[in-house]
């Protein structure tokens, strides 16, 4: 199914009847040729507005973590995939969950147009639980330490919000270890 009848199929879906109504388009960016797919929780606020994935605090600490640039992240090169399309809202500390139907859904007709990802960035517990299944630790802390054991097919990481300053910061494997790594595999998948 292409990507343009899987967003006419969204946006006739009544679950995202709220957003249709007021011309809120699904947002992702699904490129074909791309080797590195990123799977995040959901849009916040501000990339509702442009359309634009990561367009926003995020997606600075994102782009500095996969050693690239904006513009690299926004090529062929990288997919980005939503645990949901739409911003769900905000909750009592930071957005709402993502809605679930549309992982279980939706993922699986966008995967099927992406033939050569090499290497799946999971990005928050909701991503790592959903793609790890009971691979997933105990934890978003254990399973971000234990990343080794999903390579080469994934790579789990914390949200790159500002909001997990003091998670990175009472972590400090995650900046020694895990973007090192991070960066090295980026570039050699690229």
């Amino acid at each position: 199914m292409k990507e343009k009848l899987i967003i006419k199929k969204l946006k006739e879906d009544r679950r995202n009847e709220s957003y249709t109504n007021r011309g809120i388009n699904p947002i992702f960016q699904l490129n074909p040729k791309s080797k590195i797919l990123i799977i995040g929780q959901a849009p916040g606020e501000k990339v509702e507005e442009t359309g634009i994935l990561f367009n926003d605090k995020s997606g600075e600490n994102l782009v500095k973590w996969l050693g690239i640039s904006e513009d690299v992240l926004h090529s062929e090169d990288f997919s980005i995939i939503p645990m949901d399309f739409y911003y769900p809202g905000k909750g009592k500390s930071g957005d709402k969950a993502p809605r679930s139907f549309i992982a279980k859904e939706y993922h699986p007709l966008l995967l099927n147009e992406l033939k050569d990802i090499k290497l799946t960035i999971l990005i928050g517990a909701y991503a790592q639980k959903f793609y790890l299944k009971d691979k997933f630790k105990k934890n978003l802390t254990e399973t971000v330490k234990s990343y080794k054991e999903f390579l080469p097919e994934y790579f789990p990481i914390v949200h790159p919000s500002p909001l997990n300053n003091r998670w990175i910061a009472k972590n400090p494997f995650f900046k020694e270890d895990v973007l090192p790594d991070l960066k090295k595999i980026v570039k050699m998948v690229r």
